[in-house]
């Protein structure tokens, strides 16, 4: 990262929830870099102390970029007030929440009751209820940031509570934004499209070429994202550089947002594919 990068998040005090693997430790590892204090909350001790370990070793501290392990079950309330006692308890402030920790579980139209309402506890009310209780403690200039997704903007066949839950998502950082507004808390949302992750690399065998040879039927940029530019795109938006930012989502998608199901191709093209010749 550049110096003006390194130094964006200085003296900042960070939770990163869902943080144990994937985008989640991609986005703890660029905020340390840019000299976060960042805790890493989720389930999974061994693996969240192994990304914690690692980016002590990656030369963070240079720049006073930190990382702790907190495990934590995000739906349970009282473990969401441990976390940020924790916090306070060690720093003395907390600048900066990213609401990123997320379940898969979708069976679209066939998803049960039991099946809908534990993923919407996981991607929609503990980021809400993350956001209430850390608003409690933070000061003028903190930032919330929730991860949304180009899914929450796109029907999709066999797919709707995860969908769902980005949407909403999207919306509640509008409504957060205009509540926590004259406490001078911002709140944004970073969506993303395809994205390096461990559900792409595994449809992938761990290839990223094929990972981008796929993507770019999708995204005009002609591959798929890296976390870390999700994280980095983070880091800019918690920063005093977007400080007149606020209640918006902010697309990190390589432009799959911007085209239609026609994938940017004009009627001609498509029909000269896809007609037989006569």
């Amino acid at each position: 990262m550049s110096t003006t990068e390194t130094q964006r998040l200085a003296d900042k005090v960070a939770i990163v929830t869902g943080a144990t693997q994937g985008l989640g430790a991609d986005i703890a590892r660029v905020l340390a870099g840019a000299g976060a204090t960042v805790y890493i909350v989720g389930r999974g001790r061994e693996a969240g102390e192994a990304v914690a370990a690692g980016i002590g070793e990656s030369g963070a501290a240079a720049v006073g970029g930190s990382a702790r392990y907190l495990e934590a079950d995000i739906t349970d309330d009282a473990a969401i007030e441990r976390c940020i006692r924790t916090v306070m308890d060690d720093c003395g402030r907390l600048d900066l929440l990213v609401n990123n920790a997320c379940s898969y579980n979708d069976r679209g139209l066939a998803s049960s009751r039991a099946e809908w309402l534990a993923t919407l506890n996981v991607n929609l009310v503990s980021g809400a209820i993350f956001t209430q209780k850390a608003a409690e403690v933070m000061r003028p200039g903190s930032v919330v940031i929730n991860l949304g997704s180009t899914g929450g903007k796109f029907g999709a066949d066999g797919r709707a509570v995860y969908p769902a839950s980005k949407a909403a998502i999207i919306q509640i950082t509008k409504n957060f934004a205009v509540s926590l507004a004259p406490l001078g808390i911002r709140v944004v949302s970073i969506s993303p499209a395809w994205t390096w992750s461990p559900s792409v690399e595994s449809m992938t065998g761990g290839d990223i070429a094929k990972a981008d040879a796929v993507g770019a039927h999708f995204h005009p940029l002609g591959r798929v994202g890296r976390g870390e530019e999700i994280g980095r795109a983070i880091a800019f938006a918690a920063s005093s550089d977007a400080s007149w930012i606020t209640g918006i989502d902010i697309p990190v998608d390589g432009g799959f947002s911007i085209l239609g199901p026609d994938q940017g191709r004009s009627p001609r093209e498509w029909f000269g594919k896809l007609l037989p010749e006569s």
